[in-house]
């Protein structure tokens, strides 16, 4: 566009922002300011009375919402309004509104929020509407809506300004509606099950339950350095020791890590511990709350997620990581369980990457991450991970170079994590003491070491299964979101010049 053009255009658009002003001024002087408005007797919403209508029924409504259409000349006006449920018709008559209502409703702009009161019938074309015998203007828009044959399609200022985007496109807020049910869904499976849902602290002093690097804040009047949680796992798992056996948090978790398409700074989880089970009583927990999750907002556990068909159906498919490396390399680590030398010799023959402090589970858990997942479509639990890379969970009985835990993935990616967990506080002290070398070593990721942690552990804590989710990411499953942007409704976004 040549700068004469593009000049011509802002002073177009600046002109159009004020006629939306002038008309704001101009009721506000005759009495009539909309924003003085506090409240309207909404009695129906759209989807309602579309469902409910009878042909012999002229059913009062009082309805309310956003104008997004207007058409019609002379003395008869069709608009369309758009409420939380979705689309109306409003018909309206100069005879029976009066000049003056009459008048003033030809001045209203798409975006306008107005209040309509009237009988439900049905066009002569078929559709069902309300005849209105008053109306009322409770809010003026002063910035005009993107062109309703274009929309708002640029995905960053969608994800900018999802104001816009909710009015604009009406399937994103389908999708945040769903993102409700599935949360409720999951919670009412865990309420039935007699768990206790509680909140942990957000700021901690120590960033324990994960390997990842967190952000740090400063608390002014204590004079210390607090960090955003990363996990809520030690703290759930001290009032296991506390005798409340079942408990699960829905919360927010905070990682100063990279973006993309799985990944957001902030996010949303579930975690939940069990006394007296196991990662196997984990398995069959997570399947069922994804199950249910799915049959609440989809009505079938058959779906489609970016083209491809994916089966929730249960049960989800079963198997160790040994297993899993051994189908897409030929190589069974299980042959030389604990041989460090023997693995790095397998890293070069697979191409992987190896780092000094790497051992043999390091290594199979390498090779499981860049031969395996990508191929691991439908859900499947990889279970018996290699205890380097645990330092939290129990290991399984008679191996001690493997750890009872899982991870649940789907669709090339994690949506859960699970172990038996430690409750051995010698073996604890133990795996973080290895955790310190390596953040000695230079991994900034591996965890610090939680005395208090440690002194509730030797209290004694029951066996336990516990259980991680990335709700954000079956959200994005559920719903066939291509990025954890689409199911998060305000992300996380850089800045554009001005620091909007």
């Amino acid at each position: 566009m040549s700068d004469k053009n593009q000049q011509q255009g802002q002073t177009v658009g600046e002109e159009l922002l004020q006629v939306r002003r002038d008309k704001l001024d101009a009721l506000q002087k005759a009495g009539q300011d909309p924003f003085e408005i506090t409240v309207y007797d909404r009695t129906d919403c759209a989807k309602d009375i579309i469902g409910s209508f009878k042909d012999d029924e002229e059913k009062n409504v009082s309805v309310a919402g956003r104008v997004m259409s207007k058409r019609g000349k002379g003395k008869v006006m069709f608009l369309d309004i758009h409420d939380r449920s979705g689309k109306i018709q409003i018909f309206a008559k100069y005879d029976d509104l009066g000049e003056e209502v009459y008048s003033g409703m030809k001045k209203w702009d798409i975006g306008d929020i107005v209040g309509v009161k009237g009988f439900v019938f049905k066009t002569k074309m078929g559709e069902v509407s309300v005849h209105a015998t008053s109306v009322e203007l409770l809010s003026k828009s002063l910035l005009p809506l993107p062109d309703k044959y274009h929309g708002l399609k640029d995905t960053d200022l969608r994800y900018r300004q999802r104001y816009v985007d909710l009015i604009m496109n009406p399937e994103v807020k389908d999708v945040f509606i769903k993102r409700s049910k599935i949360i409720k869904t999951i919670r009412e499976e865990l309420d039935d099950r007699g768990y206790i849902e509680v909140e942990t602290p957000i700021l901690n002093t120590i960033p324990g339950g994960a390997a990842a690097r967190p952000f740090i804040t400063h608390h002014n009047t204590l004079d210390i350095d607090l960090y955003l949680r990363i996990a809520p796992e030690l703290y759930l798992k001290r009032l296991i020791v506390g005798g409340m056996e079942k408990v699960y948090e829905i919360g927010r978790l905070f990682r100063n890590e990279g973006m993309d398409v799985k990944h957001n700074p902030e996010f949303t989880t579930i975690e939940l511990y069990e006394a007296y089970t196991d990662y196997n009583g984990m398995m069959d927990l997570t399947e069922k709350l994804i199950n249910k999750a799915c049959l609440a907002v989809n009505g079938t556990d058959q779906i489609e997620y970016q083209g491809e068909q994916i089966s929730l159906a249960l049960p989800f498919k079963r198997v160790t990581m040994i297993d899993a490396v051994k189908e897409y390399t030929g190589i069974d680590f299980g042959e030389f369980i604990g041989d460090t030398e023997k693995a790095k010799e397998i890293a070069k023959q697979l191409g992987l990457e190896v780092k000094a402090t790497d051992t043999w589970g390091n290594i199979l858990n390498s090779a499981f991450e860049e031969k395996v997942e990508e191929n691991l479509v439908q859900p499947t639990f990889i279970y018996d991970y290699p205890v380097e890379v645990s330092p939290l969970t129990k290991r399984k009985k008679g191996v001690p170079e493997i750890v009872e835990r899982f991870e649940l993935f789907a669709t090339r990616r994690e949506l859960a994590n699970a172990y038996s967990e430690l409750n051995d506080p010698i073996d604890q002290r133990k795996r973080f003491e290895y955790q310190l070398m390596l953040r000695e070593s230079g991994d900034d990721e591996a965890q610090m070491l939680d005395e208090d942690f440690l002194t509730s552990l030797e209290y004694g804590m029951a066996p336990t299964g516990g259980m991680g989710m990335g709700i954000d990411r079956l959200v994005m499953l559920l719903t066939d979101s291509a990025s954890i942007r689409d199911v998060l409704i305000f992300p996380t976004m850089k800045p554009m010049d001005g620091g909007h």
